[in-house]
């Protein structure tokens, strides 16, 4: 699954999602990669990393290194006997609730829980709106009916899943209150 990140509508970047299946193990590996130039100037750089391990459907381990502008951040998860470990840059270790989820968005029953913040570790937990089927655009320019999410509070953006719940797009705004949109692949 592959996204392209637009920005006033020019692509700036992607973000893969690879889904890999043995067994009764899933594993996800995601690659997000910005780089945003004025001219040759490179203004915004972002890179991240996150490999997530499923057993039996629960998650069992994520890790995440994240590089905004030079800045790094990283998490890891690990399910021990109390439940799943988190550590984080930006948080101190803590056993997260049992239906907690990461926030890398393709699994779309994180929108019913708690959710961990991959860039951090961060235990975050914004209040979703469930909104009206729509058509998204994807980046071949076609169309696709899905259902918008929006969420707020700790976090702030919309996202689209399709009736059979894959994750479709993405939308939230930036700093420079620029707005980047996902366009699926």
């Amino acid at each position: 699954m592959t996204f392209q990140l637009i920005r006033h509508g020019d692509a700036i970047g992607t973000h893969t999602l690879e889904f890999a299946v043995r067994d009764d193990t899933l594993t996800v590996r995601i690659a997000v990669d910005v780089l945003y130039k004025f001219g040759p100037i490179p203004l915004v750089r972002y890179t991240h990393r996150n490999i997530e391990v499923w057993r039996g459907g629960t998650l069992d381990s994520l890790d995440a290194q994240t590089d905004k502008n030079g800045s790094m951040l990283h998490m890891s998860a690990r399910r021990t006997a109390a439940g799943l470990h988190v550590e984080g840059s930006n948080t101190e270790p803590y056993v997260a609730p049992e239906d907690a989820l990461p926030t890398t968005y393709w699994n779309a029953r994180m929108l019913q829980a708690p959710m961990i913040g991959t860039q951090d570790g961060m235990l975050v937990h914004p209040r979703v709106t469930e909104n009206q089927v729509e058509p998204v655009r994807l980046a071949s320019g076609a169309e696709a009916a899905a259902r918008c999410y929006n969420l707020s509070g700790d976090l702030s953006l919309d996202l689209w899943y399709a009736a059979d719940r894959s994750w479709m797009s993405m939308r939230f705004s930036i700093a420079d209150g620029s707005v980047i949109t996902y366009a699926r692949v």
